[in-house]
């Protein structure tokens, strides 16, 4: 396919759509999902600096991953109309632009978390880039209707940078918060998967409702927001948060399950949607109780 020339644009609005090519919308759910492990990770908060250092390292890793994967896809993002307006797809930015910007995000991501974390923080957030672009971007989302569980992996490392960057180490806290990301990414991806099934299935990529069709990927959401929501109590069944978060925990999962079950008997796309929706303020809610339940044991002593 041809490429287009990218008209010229003042730089104020080529930066803007530079930082739209890293999905800000998408790096301040990975932030926020990072943002716990830091008060569990050693048992009490870093410094406020030390804090932004690791966010801020986790935050160019996820923004260098979703650069490079709207370099590779902006072919595919052109044939859907919830992408077709994105900067590479529209034509607005240079595709080698795209790339560079991306490779830089990558080195600088792995250079700066190697700086405040050490070798061991830095492969984590190198891992997660080379994963997400080549093993989820090239490798899984045109072949198999398992791209999201298997790719949902890349989605979830947050807490794993952020603790190998302020600890050198992982531990359970890291690994749970991990697996809590990594169940809820099928229901929340299938979900708009089956109300985009149509453009999913225009651009080629076999997702699961394309594959299976619709019943059997809500049957499938439903198992995943079950084990979604047992693993969320784990942080208080562990001891590390109180179950004071393990009641939030387990009122928010009995919430988004009944609203997966409600999709599975509406057999309706508009519900799909609602159940899209309802993932996100669901991971909101469960990671802002963890934030809050740290913040009310440290105040309480």
């Amino acid at each position: 396919m041809m490429e287009t020339a990218a008209p010229s644009f003042p730089l104020r609005a080529q930066l803007r759509m530079w930082w739209d090519m890293t999905r800000p919308r998408v790096l301040l759910l990975v932030l926020f999902t990072g943002l716990p492990v830091l008060g569990m990770a050693e048992g009490d908060w870093p410094t406020l600096q030390k804090a932004l250092a690791v966010l801020f390292g986790t935050a160019m890793a996820g923004a260098a991953s979703s650069t490079l994967n709207a370099w590779l896809e902006r072919e595919t993002d052109a044939r859907m109309s919830r992408t077709q307006n994105r900067p590479l797809p529209a034509a607005a930015v240079q595709p080698q632009h795209a790339l560079w910007l991306g490779v830089f995000l990558s080195v600088a991501s792995t250079l700066f978390l190697w700086a405040i974390g050490g070798a061991f923080a830095a492969s984590v957030g190198l891992a997660t880039i080379l994963f997400y672009v080549f093993v989820y971007t090239l490798w899984l989302k045109p072949r198999t209707p398992q791209n999201i569980v298997i790719g949902g992996a890349a989605g979830a490392t947050a807490p794993l940078i952020a603790e190998a960057a302020l600890t050198g180490t992982l531990t359970w806290a890291s690994w749970i918060l991990f697996a809590i990301i990594f169940l809820w990414t099928p229901p929340h991806f299938w979900a708009i998967a089956i109300f985009r099934k149509e453009e999913y299935g225009a651009a080629g990529f076999p997702m699961m409702p394309n594959v299976v069709g619709d019943a059997s990927t809500r049957r499938q959401s439903m198992v995943y927001a079950v084990l979604l929501t047992a693993v969320s109590v784990l942080p208080a069944a562990l001891g590390l948060l109180s179950w004071a978060y393990g009641a939030v925990a387990i009122l928010a999962g009995i919430w988004f399950c009944v609203w997966v079950l409600r999709s599975i008997y509406a057999d309706n796309t508009r519900v799909d949607y609602q159940v899209f929706r309802v993932s996100i303020t669901y991971l909101f809610i469960v990671f802002g109780a963890m934030l809050v339940d740290q913040v009310g044991s440290a105040v309480m002593g």
